[in-house]
């Protein structure tokens, strides 16, 4: 019944427009008795697994498969109609009341409009709706909040403060590079080239990159490799036997605990990443290269990591324009 329907859509899609296309699909679902109950069985899940399934090959992580799914099947259960079904008016309403049940900011409920237009998205390009009804719902403006980071000063405190060779290294790594998290903990050690003083990362979606590092966190990392007494072939591993390969979480708290010790702030992974590019962009370097050193898709996001030094912008002006 539903690849009849689909059939009749395809056969008027060349005399119809959008909004008499929208409506004949309304009509033939009614007239043809296609009931809820099987549409929301055979479609919805199945659309949700299709749609993780096009991501997964697409290179998402499976962390952000596991938000995307999270995030789209509480819509699914919680408005319960199918998905050929959901309107503007209906999304927006789920997305008002989520905000007032779970007492959330304006960038989570932004992070699930995001999440549901990607999928519905998904489902408009692929012919399973002919529009997305989350288009008309528009990106929920928020406070923009300059995010610090690591000054010079605390940088020296966190190298001097380390009692292990590997933490040192791990910051003038993340200091140099400003990779992520992730790229960090699946380094090997051939991946490292000391005489160029470069290595290979695999950002998001396993694209591969070079990124640089400086001739301090070449020094470190050598002296941290020269007191390994294990073979394995991860740049960073555990301190303590059987010496596995560093993960995240470990990087995480190592550094946080540091942090606490030297009664310096916040200090995680990603702000070693933010504090770089901003550090490169106001030593003048251009933004497309911080771009790319940094695995950005889109420029936008760079200039999001980085704040420009106020001083430099009044000299800059200065400069060109007086």
């Amino acid at each position: 019944m539903e690849n009849q329907i689909s059939n009749i859509i395809n056969d008027m899609s060349g005399v119809l427009d959008i909004a008499q296309m929208k409506k004949l699909q309304e009509v033939l679902i009614a007239r043809l008795s296609i009931t809820q109950t099987e549409e929301r069985e055979n479609d919805n899940n199945s659309y949700l697994e299709m749609f993780l399934t096009a991501k997964r090959i697409e290179g998402c992580s499976e962390r952000t498969l596991e938000y995307y799914k999270g995030t789209i099947r509480t819509m699914l259960n919680k408005v319960n109609i199918p998905v050929r079904k959901m309107t503007t008016e209906i999304l927006r309403e789920y997305l008002s009341q989520y905000q007032g049940i779970n007492n959330c900011g304006k960038v989570t409920i932004d992070n699930v409009r995001r999440n549901l237009s990607s999928f519905f998205s998904w489902l408009e390009e692929e012919d399973y709706i002919l529009k997305s009804p989350i288009r008309r719902i528009h990106k929920v403006k928020t406070r923009k909040v300059v995010k610090e980071v690591i000054s010079d000063e605390n940088l020296e405190q966190l190298r001097d403060g380390c009692g292990e060779r590997r933490d040192l290294a791990i910051i003038d790594i993340l200091t140099s590079t400003g990779i992520r998290v992730g790229e960090l903990v699946n380094l090997n050690i051939s991946d490292l080239n000391f005489a160029e003083r470069e290595c290979i990362v695999y950002g998001k979606g396993d694209k591969e990159r070079k990124v640089y590092f400086d001739a301090r966190t070449k020094l470190h990392i050598q002296n941290y490799l020269a007191e390994r007494t294990d073979d394995n072939s991860a740049l960073f591993v555990s301190l303590n036997a059987p010496y596995q390969r560093l993960q995240i979480s470990g990087v995480e708290v190592r550094l946080r605990e540091l942090g606490r010790q030297l009664q310096i702030n916040n200090i995680h992974p990603h702000k070693f990443r933010r504090t770089m590019a901003t550090k490169a962009i106001d030593k003048g370097m251009p933004i497309e290269q911080v771009q790319k050193l940094l695995g950005h898709q889109q420029i936008d996001t760079t200039m999001q990591y980085a704040m420009v030094n106020q001083s430099n912008v009044k000299s800059s002006h200065r400069k060109y324009m007086a």
